[in-house]
């Protein structure tokens, strides 16, 4: 469990020190946020996974640095308003990031015009979880195994396969657009407003197939009422571990997994940004933390300020080679 640290007075002895400061920044030894309110600007809407991760990260920070964490929802232009609030906030401590991948990676392939630089404007912090995607079809699809899809897809041709997803360049787009391109399959997108209208079509058969976060479908799968042919994720998914991964049925490395992560305004003191990623990491690791994550839909993914940065990097030579394939335009 992650202990609560209160804030005690200091009592220094006649002769003794006073405590060091974290110059320039004036942050004394230990008084990170010093009692003041600190913002988890979380791009999108309440209630959703991105928001309840905010959530958690908050309780984390509240409960280890003794200050109040709040989470303030900010959406809009997949999640660009809320980063651009967090990267033009100065760089002192009081300003967080709850991005998603669209936010730190794809979204400045997607979009004609960035308010922000998504490396040059944020001071990377922790890496918190991530979803799998999942390749879920309709019972009467005839392939029952992924390499069956991929063989089917092939006879029929180019674009003569369709399959439905939330949004261009989300992420079940960007992910069949990967498997698309190893497969050397090209199928037809068919845009949906929202995974409930995705999930109502399959379904009812109005659609066969889909590439879509894997939480909502869960049900339905284990009913038997949709097949499930792989999960996108490195690692099979701990709450379908009966569904096997992309990347074991050969096309090893395939990683499609959207994932969570914290970032401050670039600039922010390192002494600062290293507490936090320390806090979030040891809370995300702790048994009721997990609980809740996975609770939320999504998975533990505990990383510092260091393995972020090198995931960040991985995450961008990969997804600009798919988006580039895939001759998606920037809107």
């Amino acid at each position: 469990m992650t202990k609560m640290i209160r804030r005690r007075a200091l009592v220094v002895a006649a002769g003794a020190l006073a405590a060091p400061m974290l110059a320039p920044h004036g942050w004394a030894q230990g008084a990170y946020p010093g009692g003041k309110t600190v913002r988890v600007v979380v791009p999108f809407a309440a209630g959703g996974t991105t928001d309840l991760l905010g959530r958690i990260v908050a309780q984390i920070l509240t409960e280890s640095l003794g200050g109040t964490f709040v989470v303030d929802n900010k959406t809009g232009a997949g999640g660009n308003v809320g980063a651009e609030l967090v990267a033009k906030s100065p760089p002192d401590g009081m300003t967080l990031l709850l991005g998603t991948t669209g936010t730190a990676v794809t979204n400045q392939y997607l979009y004609k015009t960035m308010p922000y630089d998504s490396v040059k404007s944020f001071a990377p912090v922790a890496l918190v979880g991530e979803v799998a995607n999942v390749l879920a079809v309709h019972p009467s699809f005839p392939a029952k195994t992924l390499k069956e899809f991929v063989d089917y897809c092939k006879a029929q041709g180019p674009n003569k396969v369709s399959y439905g997803s939330p949004a261009i360049g989300g992420t079940g787009h960007l992910a069949m657009e990967y498997l698309s391109s190893l497969a050397g399959i090209r199928l037809e997108h068919v845009v949906y407003r929202g995974s409930s209208l995705v999930m109502k079509d399959l379904l009812a058969g109005h659609i066969l197939d889909t590439m879509d976060n894997l939480p909502p479908y869960l049900q339905h799968l284990q009913s038997g009422a949709l097949r499930a042919l792989g999960v996108s994720s490195a690692k099979r998914w701990f709450a379908a571990p009966d569904i096997p991964t992309i990347a074991e049925q050969g096309y090893a490395g395939f990683d499609a997994a959207p994932w969570w992560y914290v970032a401050a305004p670039a600039g922010t003191p390192p002494e600062i940004v290293n507490r936090l990623g320390a806090e979030i990491v040891k809370g995300i690791k702790s048994e009721a933390m997990i609980k809740k994550i996975r609770d939320a839909g999504a998975s533990e993914l505990p990383g510092d300020a260091a393995a972020l940065t090198r995931h960040m990097v991985a995450e961008n030579a990969k997804w600009k080679k798919v988006i580039d394939a895939a001759k998606l335009e920037p809107q």
